[in-house]
């Protein structure tokens, strides 16, 4: 008989070594810049209104938000600050399931002029394009003070974070360069791919695809005729740079395929 999946693991600890549910999370809503955020709707009571947000990130991980008092999500969070910023792991289109999101939920209000000056470079940083509107009188900045946060790493991998191991989690070293080093890899190495499925994993498959990397190991996804899968493998040692992990990944290509 089928299953969609097992439960939640008891223990953050994997038995492969990989980054706990707050650096991923944390690691993820880096990545990202924008989410879906939801209010509580001023016209429906108690409904909740998803809106398209964009967003930076200040140094505890916080969302900062420019918005319009127009807009109907200012509106709400100005008669209820009760929000959640949903985030979804960035270039997740084939399996949007089996990708990483990040649910922060937490009670957002507008920044005081002090706190607008760390904020206004962080939000234009990560949105150049909002410096034509970000001087409107009817545009202010709001924080999203993060409460709890729901991390989902894919099926089976899911479970609450504490805000303030959220908060003091920073994100992975790798998570700048982790796309160029998965293009690379599928597009200029599917051969070694495979091998370190099969020498590291103990998996067969015909195809392998490298969808996540991190400064403790990558994930793989497989595919034998039919059967499709994941496993993902640990480095040797810690890589944190895109030169570590070049290293890393040429010796276990050697030992996974010894001359």
């Amino acid at each position: 008989m089928s299953q969609h999946a097992g439960p939640p693991r008891a223990t953050d600890e994997p038995s492969i070594p990989e980054p706990t549910f707050a650096e991923r999370a944390r690691t993820l809503v880096h990545q990202g810049r924008t989410g879906t955020l939801a209010t509580l709707s001023r016209r429906h009571p108690g409904h909740p209104f998803a809106s398209i947000m964009p967003y930076a990130l200040d140094a505890e991980g916080r969302p900062l938000v420019l918005i319009s008092s127009m807009a109907m999500h200012t509106q709400n969070l100005a008669g209820d600050g009760r929000a959640s910023l949903l985030v979804t792991q960035p270039g997740a289109t084939d399996d949007p399931l089996a990708s990483g999101r990040v649910t922060l939920m937490g009670q957002a209000a507008r920044l005081s002029r002090d706190d607008i000056a760390a904020a206004r470079p962080a939000y234009l940083a990560a949105h150049p394009n909002a410096a034509y509107w970000v001087d409107f009188e009817d545009f202010s900045f709001w924080r999203l003070d993060v409460r709890d946060v729901y991390f989902v790493g894919g099926f089976a991998a899911m479970g609450w974070v504490e805000d303030a191991d959220y908060g003091s989690a920073r994100p992975d070293p790798l998570a700048e360069v982790a796309e160029g080093i998965m293009e690379h890899m599928n597009r200029d190495h599917a051969d070694s791919l495979l091998a370190y499925a099969r020498f590291f994993a103990g998996e067969a498959a015909d195809e392998a695809r490298m969808v996540a990397v991190d400064r403790l190991g990558f994930k793989l996804h497989l595919r034998q005729a039919e059967r499709r899968w994941s496993t993902r493998i640990a480095f040797p040692r810690e890589g944190t740079t895109a030169a570590d992990s070049r290293t890393v990944l040429i010796e276990m290509s050697r030992q996974a395929r010894p001359a």
